[in-house]
């Protein structure tokens, strides 16, 4: 049988084998039920100084299951698909129903709500698996090569990896909805290890990752751009506490894009647990600030993003959601069930797990770009600190303190002169929201979560 066929078949017996759970779960006495069945294959290997050290092959199938009975529901999951494996689902679920508690704001989606993007997305490429095994490792050692031959105080390695996957995820309930799609993934690392001449050691780390091998960069410029981050670290010291402009990299700003999704996420809302609860219509952020949540979009490539998918965990279609519109809190980001308890309408937010009943996802999520260049923004600093790395979790949602170990480059006159270690800077979201005061043009979707540069003012260092 040719490929192409034999992987329709596959997909074909995936999205019967859910619909015949729904279809057993029904008989046996539920009033809804939904399957999610998953499968996948993944490659993954790590080597260190040219040595392989891990390598990884693997593939998975496996099956979810949630049943309603009225307004109690229940779920399940096992990778035993055999007959025998499917009854003790379909009967487990209905086992747990029968004892849990009633939930007026349980149950899927109305009906008239279910569907799913009709365009091809571009999310599944088969070229990620067109390295034989051997140039996959030879890739890896490749990356790390480049780093340990870019500069002579590189010594040593913790490593680099090269990574490769694709998987399927199929949907089908009791009301009509049936959907699946394909996604396909690409990455390459390395985190090379730095000895100036005093003996400080400093490591970082770079990394390339993409759906298709076409987009990825080349483990050359992967692990030269590692190195040039390792060096630069080199004789950091700590600096006295102060308050100072920060100037978020795009690497580590998004981190802040996503505590903003933690705190407009209908969870922390309807429990009031979130600095954002009661607040729609309100300026939270400085104008010009926009935050958007996007499940349905295409890079400038014309390939999915990351957290692209045709619909989300429930089967509603995928779509585009303004957070916040030039500083003013416009959405919050809901499933069907916290849309219900806080009598609101679904934003097509749902996250899916094989197991438990869905959670709350961000598609693409994004702060959008400003027109000034990093360069132009560090420029207009005389003196504060340029964050490259954080470390920790000192983010509270409920009351918005923010306080996370940093490192990063000292800048003096708009330079950057020196590293910067061993220091806490720290905040409260509110008010770091209200003091962005410039954003720069350089975003760029390395994840489901991007943002670009951004200076923070009225922020405190902790230091020496």
């Amino acid at each position: 049988m040719p490929e192409v066929d034999q992987q329709q078949a596959l997909e074909t017996e995936l999205e019967e084998l859910a619909a015949d759970v729904v279809a057993q779960a029904m008989k046996a006495g539920a009033s809804d039920a939904e399957a999610v069945a998953q499968e996948g294959d993944e490659f993954s290997v790590n080597v260190r100084m040219g040595e392989v050290e891990t390598l990884t092959e693997s593939g998975s199938r496996a099956l979810g299951l949630r049943v309603f009975l009225g307004k109690r529901s229940a779920s399940t999951s096992t990778s035993d698909l055999t007959p025998g494996g499917i009854r003790q689902l379909v009967e487990g679920a209905m086992a747990l129903a029968r004892i849990t508690e009633e939930d007026p704001f349980t149950g899927l989606p109305e009906s008239d709500e279910f569907g799913a993007l009709p365009q091809d997305l571009h999310l599944y490429f088969e070229d990620v698996y067109s390295l034989p095994g051997p140039e996959r490792i030879e890739w890896a050692r490749r990356a790390e090569a480049a780093a340990l031959a870019a500069d002579p105080r590189i010594t040593n390695s913790n490593g680099a990896g090269f990574d490769a996957a694709t998987g399927r995820k199929v949907l089908v309930n009791s009301r009509g909805f049936a959907g699946s799609y394909r996604t396909s993934y690409a990455g390459i690392s390395v985190s090379p290890l730095a000895v100036d001449a005093t003996g400080q050691m400093q490591r970082d780390a770079w990394w390339s990752s993409a759906r298709r091998m076409a987009d990825l960069d080349s483990p050359e410029s992967v692990g030269q751009e590692a190195a040039r981050r390792t060096v630069r670290r080199l004789g950091a010291r700590r600096v006295p506490t102060q308050q100072v402009p920060l100037v978020f990299a795009p690497e580590v700003a998004r981190s802040l894009i996503g505590a903003i999704f933690e705190a407009a996420s209908g969870d922390a809302i309807w429990r009031g647990a979130s600095f954002l609860a009661g607040k729609l219509g309100e300026s939270i952020a400085a104008s010009g600030v926009t935050i958007i949540d996007d499940n349905a979009m295409l890079l400038p490539s014309g390939v999915g993003g990351f957290g692209t998918s045709p619909f989300d965990g429930e089967g509603l279609p995928s779509r585009r959601t303004v957070v916040v519109e030039d500083g003013i809190l416009q959405s919050y980001l809901l499933n069907t069930y916290t849309a219900r308890k806080l009598g609101m309408k679904s934003t097509h937010n749902a996250s899916r797990g094989l197991a438990g009943t869905p959670g709350i996802g961000c598609g693409n999520l994004y702060l959008l770009p400003g027109t000034l260049a990093p360069e132009q923004i560090l420029g207009g600093v005389p003196a504060g600190l340029y964050v490259t790395s954080l470390m920790g979790f000192g983010t509270n949602i409920v009351t918005g303190d923010y306080s996370r170990g940093a490192t990063g480059l000292w800048i003096d006159n708009g330079q950057l002169t020196r590293a910067v270690e061993e220091i806490t800077i720290a905040g409260n979201l509110k008010e770091m929201l209200r003091n962005i005061s410039a954003i720069g043009n350089d975003l760029e979707f390395r994840g489901s979560v991007a943002s670009p540069t951004i200076r923070i003012d009225g922020m405190t260092i902790a230091g020496a």
